[in-house]
């Protein structure tokens, strides 16, 4: 049967903002209590509640806290207004203040577990580990199913065993395994750890500090990074890169990527996925864009283990905030295919924050004045991905307050309508195509581009050179041409500024740092026009923009471990979702159930209802986007429900529940309220997904792979040594 089309019923919140959310906190005065509450007063406290939690899922704690305290003014004898306050208090660090508001909600409410755990996390991020441990205990007397008050004294308990072996000082970060974090770029990937007291770029084999996504198959063996990328012009059909852009799509949404792309992309008839068809060892083999992007992040593994002398084998990743559930999910099972076990999956702009928020606190910690407060927006222009974000930095809270972007959009774009240009240039002076259907020509070509791309950011001028075959190309080019050629692309960037001001309703006055990251924004087009845009507001530059994704990413592995130490102690990172997720209903409307900008880990419900009279099954059909109707917007997958309420339409209540997690992962569930019927299969996205079986199918694939590119390295190792001629 076809999808059944559903009524579109009210949202209604969970009477308390996720625990998950709390974090540090601040004094605030007591309010007395008393039991002379009147109807006229406790509906205005209702009122006031509702309107804080709406704030507090927005992200705005600030005011969501005036909210609460306006609610509890109204009704001060419920329990439920200081624990909501006191989660504000926590998120954005005013500690004193979350523990005097959850101590109330103890106060007013003992039995109740949940002010036990705003009691413990407060006391946790203040230091005080036998408080949070006691107010932990506390919580579990009175309710021994309180997840959170049991995942805070395993917390505790780890972090004291760590102060232990430590002489009760802060753990040794020799004794923690070490989590590495991973900016896997669309053109160039980068690796760092925590490593004594701060974050540490690793230089790979070759002593660059960043590696190329580039993958090659050789007569000789397969190639990754800086010699898979050196070698592509005599090898174009098997030298495969921007895989990136391809990953977590289907294959008829990669049609403009493909078109640039000289090796084989075709179409997986099962699942509609993009496969890369590459021939090794004389024969066609058949490889998922998690597979290669794996073996990137392989060589990105071999390189931390090289560094640090011992086996890797937990990450944290990073993918462009614009990166939808599938692309994120395939991102990480690519982590899996490598041997890496996935901790987090992380923004890329958000990580750069990271990056940016611990300079500015080292740069306190020596003396510079930095305010405690700041509205920063992430500019991330990289080789194939765009992103912007705006975040609030607040006493070691990192914030998203909105995010936008294009996933395709980057240098590589550069790279190819200068490569256009030159190309239309040459046939025009000299009559001669030597460019189109020679795809070595074209990969000539776009490296000498890049080449002069590069340049033409510290000169107003360079020359386009190449040779293909007996022509030979000097072309002079300038940078005004280069920006008059790029102008489009450059102005795309600027419709996303404009878009994340508009959805965290911020001017432009209220952004106090502009922090550019990817290697991109080091073009001085794209740093005018957004100097240009906050009305000449200087840029800043104080993070490396090629590193600092790969950096803060290691920060996050850092807390991660448990290795906190006094840089990562009073750090918190709480994120957002890109799209808004929801389901299809009567006439392919999109109901909205997840917002976008909704701060994760977050879970929705709304109920739902048929439109047929004593129908009692339905498709649940779940899609993310922005547009109102559900064909402009990406189908992340569907399942079934059956044995609903048999009654008239409009009648049934369906429940259907979004969960975001941590990574940014979906999971949907639906139940009927009345014959608790609940569809068998969790979303997590198995639309084109890799299956557990296939996913151990190719680590094995991979562990083939490596065994036989450590035997061809020890053979030209030997043949150095012997001094071969071929050598």
């Amino acid at each position: 049967m076809g999808p059944q089309d559903w009524l579109r019923p009210d949202c209604y919140a969970e009477d308390t903002p996720p625990d998950s959310l709390t974090m540090p906190a601040k004094k605030n005065n007591k309010k007395k209590t008393t039991a002379n509450v009147s109807p006229e007063q406790r509906k205005a406290a209702l009122e006031a509640k509702d309107a804080g939690n709406k704030e507090f899922t927005a992200g705005n704690y600030d005011a969501a806290a005036k909210h609460f305290t306006a609610a509890i003014e109204a009704d001060p004898t419920d329990h439920v207004f200081y624990s909501n306050r006191s989660a504000c208090y926590a998120s954005v660090g005013k500690l004193n203040a979350a523990i005097e508001d959850a101590e109330k909600c103890i106060e007013i409410k003992p039995e109740w577990g949940k002010g036990y755990s705003r009691l413990g996390v407060a006391l946790f991020k203040k230091g005080d580990l036998d408080g949070a441990q006691k107010a932990y205990a506390g919580g579990i007397a009175c309710d021994p199913n309180n997840v959170q008050c049991d995942d805070g004294l395993a917390e505790v308990r780890k972090a004291k065993e760590q102060q232990m072996l430590n002489g009760g000082k802060m753990a040794d970060m020799s004794l923690v395994e070490p989590v590495i974090g991973i900016d896997l770029g669309t053109t160039y990937s980068c690796v760092s750890v925590w490593k004594d007291g701060e974050a540490q770029v690793l230089a790979n084999s070759e002593g660059d500090r960043t590696t190329p996504s580039w993958v090659a198959f050789t007569d000789d063996g397969r190639l990754v990074g800086d010699s898979a990328k050196r070698q592509a012009a005599q090898n174009t059909k098997r030298t495969l890169f921007n895989v990136k852009r391809i990953i977590g799509r289907q294959f008829s949404e990669c049609q403009e990527e493909i078109k640039i792309m000289p090796f084989t992309v075709k179409e997986d008839k099962a699942t509609g996925k993009p496969i890369i068809e590459v021939e090794v060892d004389d024969e066609p083999k058949d490889f998922t864009p998690e597979q290669i992007s794996a073996m990137v992040l392989e060589k990105m593994k071999k390189t931390a283990e090289v560094a640090l002398g011992r086996p890797i084998k937990k990450a944290v990743i990073t993918v462009p905030a614009y990166f939808n559930d599938a692309q994120r999910r395939q991102t990480k099972d690519a982590g899996a295919i490598a041997g890496l076990d996935v901790l987090r999956i992380i923004n890329e702009p958000t990580a750069a924050a990271l990056a940016y928020g611990l300079d500015q606190k080292n740069a306190a910690d020596a003396g510079a004045d930095v305010k405690s407060t700041q509205n920063i927006l992430v500019f991330d222009l990289g080789g194939g991905t765009f992103d912007v974000s705006l975040l609030k930095i607040e006493d070691g809270v990192f914030t998203v307050l909105s995010t936008a972007g294009d996933t395709h959009l980057g240098g590589e774009d550069f790279d190819t309508a200068l490569a256009e240009d030159v190309s239309s240039q040459y046939k025009k002076k000299s009559g001669q195509d030597i460019f189109t259907g020679d795809d070595r020509a074209q990969r000539k070509l776009r490296t000498a581009c890049e080449r002069t791309k590069r340049m033409l950011s510290s000169s107003t001028g360079a020359n386009v050179e190449c040779f293909v075959g007996e022509h030979e190309i000097n072309m002079p080019y300038t940078r005004a041409r280069f920006e008059k050629v790029c102008e489009p692309l450059f102005q795309r960037c600027m419709e996303s500024v404009k878009r994340v001001l508009d959805d965290a309703k911020m001017t432009k006055a209220q952004v106090d740092e502009i922090v550019l990251v990817g290697g991109s924004t080091r073009i001085p087009r794209v740093q005018a026009i957004l100097s240009e845009h906050f009305d000449g507001k200087a840029l800043c530059k104080s993070v490396h923009p090629d590193e600092a994704v790969a950096f803060g990413a290691a920060v996050q592995g850092a807390i991660l471990s448990g290795a906190r130490d006094s840089a990562t102690s009073n750090l918190l990172l709480v994120d957002v979702i890109p799209l808004s997720l929801g389901i299809e209903c009567e006439g392919k409307a999109f109901a909205k159930v997840v917002p976008r900008n909704t701060p994760v880990p977050c879970k929705k419900k709304q109920e739902f209802s048929t439109v047929q009279d004593y129908q009692q099954e339905i498709d649940v059909r779940i899609f993310e986007g922005e547009r109102s109707n559900t064909d402009g917007n990406h189908l992340l997958g569907e399942f079934q429900i059956e044995g609903i309420e048999r009654a008239k339409a409009g009648e049934p209540k369906i429940d259907v529940i979004f969960e975001v997690n941590t990574n940014g992962l979906l999971t949907v569930t639906a139940r009927d309220q009345v014959t608790g019927a609940q569809a068998d299969v969790k979303l997590q996205h198995d639309r084109g997904r890799l299956t557990p079986e296939e996913i151990d199918r190719m680590c094995k694939e991979a562990e083939e792979m490596r065994a036989e590119d450590e035997r061809a390295e020890r053979e030209n190792l030997a043949a150095m040594e012997r001094g071969d001629d071929d050598m």
